[in-house]
């Protein structure tokens, strides 16, 4: 058991090698940054959290070969887009919070299983839990389907050809190796089933506790249910709390600066770039830039009193981690019950 505590410990604190993440942050930061000005400059900067969610394709297959990175990319491109007109309709039916929090989750099962088959990297269905959840709580009408695809769209497609583009200027496009999909198993559904149990289990306690903000106790337990080992999962749920409540201090001051709209979105590209540095090498540090930079999205897209929102945030996400970590100590029992029973 001691042992066990040292690793997970070991496994919070430690840093990776840098593998040449300051390209992927350099990738990430013009896919977001160009979006934002383009509505800048039209004076619609209220649609805006749609042009990010939609940057947030360009993010797939960090490292990975050009065709796979390609692909992954417009794939989880595709399901970002879906999931923001699914939260779109949510918005506009003005369905009941508990209705939006079992699409979220039925949602984010299928995605997980997708994202397992597709090997993508990062894996599960994060961004478009976040995607689904925030659109579903964002007024909306039917015309906010058009903004979705109007923006979202071409975002995404922008992020695909700074990809391709990077692609031709080093050559990659000549890789040859090439994932193959794996088959869905017992692994797969273990995943599927914990990410949509933690989802339900944590979106009504965040609903019943903070009403507003729920969906980021969605994303929280998906950040504690991800990855296929128990160690993992609890790593990954201590890291993105304890960066997710320094990141809170973060954003409180930036938020308490009435700053101009070109300043925020040089922060918010500044933010995105300094999260992909770290993302890959320690996730607590990543969640650092990761928090100001979405309560930003938010704040731009539906203003609201800073006080709450960083307060929602604090706290929906210590609900979340808390309940995906049960999830995923419940579910790790119950593999290794199932497999001496078998034994």
């Amino acid at each position: 058991m001691a042992d066990s505590r040292g690793r997970v410990w070991t496994g919070v604190l430690r840093v990776e090698p840098h593998r040449g993440d300051h390209r992927v942050a350099l990738r990430a930061a013009i896919s977001v940054a160009v979006p934002l000005l383009v509505l800048w400059m039209l004076g619609r900067l209220d649609l805006s959290i749609y042009a990010s969610f939609g940057a947030f394709a360009a993010l797939y297959g960090r490292h990975d070969v050009f065709r796979d990175r390609l692909r992954m990319q417009a794939t989880a491109g595709g399901v970002i887009l879906a999931s923001m007109l699914v939260g779109t309709a949510l918005s506009v039916l003005a369905a009941p919070a508990p209705v939006s929090i079992l699409v979220v989750a039925a949602i984010a099962s299928a995605v997980t299983l997708l994202a397992y088959t597709m090997r993508w990297h990062p894996p599960g269905p994060l961004f478009p839990v976040f995607a689904v959840g925030a659109c579903a709580t964002i007024p909306a009408t039917t015309a906010s389907f058009g903004d979705v695809l109007l923006v979202g769209g071409p975002s995404v497609l922008f992020g695909l050809a700074i990809t391709a583009l990077i692609g031709v200027l080093t050559r990659s496009t000549a890789d040859a190796a090439s994932r193959s999909r794996q088959p869905v198993g017992p692994i797969a559904g273990e995943m599927a089933a914990s990410v949509g149990v933690a989802i339900v289990g944590a979106g009504f306690a965040g609903l019943l506790i903070m009403d507003s903000h729920w969906y980021w106790a969605a994303v929280g337990a998906v950040a504690a249910v991800s990855g296929p080992q128990l160690n993992a999962r609890v790593i990954r749920g201590i890291q993105r709390l304890v960066g997710t409540l320094l990141g809170v201090l973060v954003a409180a001051a930036i938020l308490a600066i009435d700053l101009p709209p070109l300043a925020v979105i040089a922060l918010v590209v500044a933010l995105q770039a300094a999260a992909e540095l770290f993302v890959g090498r320690n996730y607590g540090i990543a969640m650092v830039f990761i928090t100001p930079l979405a309560l930003l999205m938010v704040h731009l897209a539906a203003p609201t009193p800073v006080d709450m929102l960083l307060q929602d945030r604090a706290i929906e996400t210590v609900i979340g981690v808390a309940i995906g970590t049960l999830v995923a100590v419940a579910s790790a029992a119950l593999r290794r019950r199932q497999g001496r029973t078998r034994a």
